[in-house]
């Protein structure tokens, strides 16, 4: 007899339908799973006929042949334990086939057949409603995350004995609907209790409303870790289709808790200068997303940029461009989201202290030049905003909270957002720092006197073309602040002066 029981296998942030194939045939009892099975799911062939065992029903004593199909895919992961004991129940008798039409099965299983949660259930139920299970059962701390698929109903059970009773016609499975939305307020403290700083919160305030990459240049302890923290919550809530993009990654990396209440909250991610190559862009054996994918949609802080392998930051050219990141490893070729706001932060100087107007600078023109270095010309091209963070008196530190707070400027964010959404309907584009040449012709129209002004900073500047288009795109941001149709000559002046190290 023959079983096919759908499943789904993960491929990076996405997954491909699986048809889990149960066949008995005559000869020595044994258990054999094919269908390129790598660790984890060659280890299930022990859970499962434990899970069997405990739950009152021994697997046949017979050969037993399991292929995951097709059988050119990787299948990585516990999630297949379940949809394989379901195939030796029906090849068993103790399941009818034409029950299960229509339904889909994922989820690990434990020696006494519990069953537990797996990483990355929401694209799993997406693989498994392309295969046409339009019905998938999961473990109960995956429910919430799989009910936010839409057109799939997701039923959950404890154990194996409660999957089975429910199509015995003994009992009902759980069906789980779409959790209550989380809060939307990003955590990190608020833009108040910065002191001073006028133009660093400005431009925080600019980059949250273009979804502009910002490098903050400053002596140590003016502020620019403090600042970039600040920047989750000027940014407006996760819709409902981002949310969906974060938690597909974030549960594929293994980082959502079983049955934890999702979030609205924007990620904000903020490794060590120390991170691997793997860490930071994604890899390993299985591969999971790195930390710019665990950014997507919302802040990656970079702290001490220049500290950072020169290698680790050159692969942030392709994510800041086009927002993906592809791998490409001896078993194929993976891509993964990586749309996020970069947040930079850099000391002027290997001791910190140049140009903060005192005599504590160690270093000499070579020294400082060789430190800039450290971040290439391309990759400052691809940051928006320069802003330098100067060192604060004792005196400004002492004061009240000056500026305006984090929820004021968010509202000021959020109108922005809401005109660029408008205006680039229809389009791939969600903010302007998405814009690519066509759009900017048709959104950023240049009047004349900005082109003078823009054209006596490009031959004062010696600015690349991309450095040009990345002005515009802040610009007509910056217009948008306003609530100005057009770019004025001030909202021009005001993007070029974030330049400040091509100025330099």
């Amino acid at each position: 007899m023959l079983a096919r029981i759908p499943t789904a296998a993960l491929q990076g942030v996405d997954a491909h339908p699986v048809r889990v194939e149960v066949s008995l045939t005559s000869g020595l009892p044994s258990f054999t799973v094919v269908g390129l099975p790598q660790g984890a799911v060659r280890e299930g062939r022990e859970r499962v006929v434990a899970a069997l065992k405990h739950s009152g029903w021994p697997p046949p004593t017979r050969r037993i042949t399991v292929n995951l199909a097709p059988a050119d895919l990787r299948k990585e992961g516990s999630a297949f334990d379940l949809p394989v004991a379901m195939g030796l129940l029906v090849v068993s008798g103790v399941v009818p086939a034409q029950a299960l039409e229509g339904w889909a099965f994922v989820g690990e299983l434990g020696l006494d057949g519990g069953l537990r949660p797996v990483r990355g259930v929401l694209a799993l139920a997406a693989g498994c409603r392309k295969g046409g299970g339009l019905r998938v059962v999961v473990p109960p701390g995956n429910g919430p995350e799989a009910a936010l698929l839409e057109g799939v109903e997701i039923h959950t059970a404890r154990t194996l004995a409660e999957v089975v009773g429910h199509f015995a016609g003994e009992g009902r499975l759980i069906r789980v609907g779409p959790p209550p939305p989380g809060p939307g307020r990003a955590r990190g403290g608020d833009l108040r209790d910065v002191r001073g700083q006028a133009v660093a919160k400005r431009a925080l305030e600019v980059a949250a409303a273009g979804g502009h990459n910002l490098l903050m240049v400053g002596p140590p302890g003016a502020g620019k870790t403090l600042l970039a923290r600040r920047l989750p919550s000027l940014l407006p809530p996760l819709t409902r289709e981002e949310l969906l993009e974060v938690v597909r990654i974030h549960s594929v990396a293994g980082l959502l808790a079983p049955g934890a209440r999702l979030s609205s909250e924007r990620p904000f991610r903020a490794p060590h200068h120390t991170v691997s190559h793997a860490g930071l862009v994604g890899g390993g054996a299985p591969p999971r997303p790195g930390e710019v994918s665990l950014a997507h949609r919302g802040v990656l802080f970079l702290d001490e940029l220049p500290e950072f392998s020169r290698a680790a930051l050159e692969t942030l050219r392709q994510p800041l461009e086009d927002g993906v990141l592809t791998l490409a490893r001896a078993s194929g070729h993976l891509a993964y989201p990586a749309r996020f706001v970069l947040a930079g932060a850099m000391n002027p100087c290997p001791c910190g202290h140049h140009g903060d107007g005192s005599d504590r600078c160690v270093c000499d023109p070579s020294a400082v030049a060789r430190y800039r270095s450290r971040v290439s010309g391309p990759l400052l091209d691809r940051i928006d905003l320069h802003v330098p963070v100067a060192a604060l008196p004792i005196a400004a530190l002492r004061g009240p909270p000056t500026g305006p707070s984090s929820d004021e400027v968010r509202s000021r964010v959020v109108a922005a957002r809401d005109r660029q959404r408008r205006r680039l309907a229809g389009s791939d584009a969600r903010c302007n720092a998405d814009m690519g040449p066509a759009l900017l012709r048709r959104h950023a129209a240049v009047p004349p006197g900005v082109a003078r002004l823009l054209q006596r900073a490009l031959d004062r500047m010696a600015l690349s073309a991309r450095a040009y288009h990345r002005i515009l795109k802040v610009a007509r941001t910056i217009a948008d602040l306003d609530g100005a149709d057009t770019i004025s000559e001030d909202h021009a002046a005001e993007a070029v002066q974030y330049r400040e190290l091509d100025r330099c």
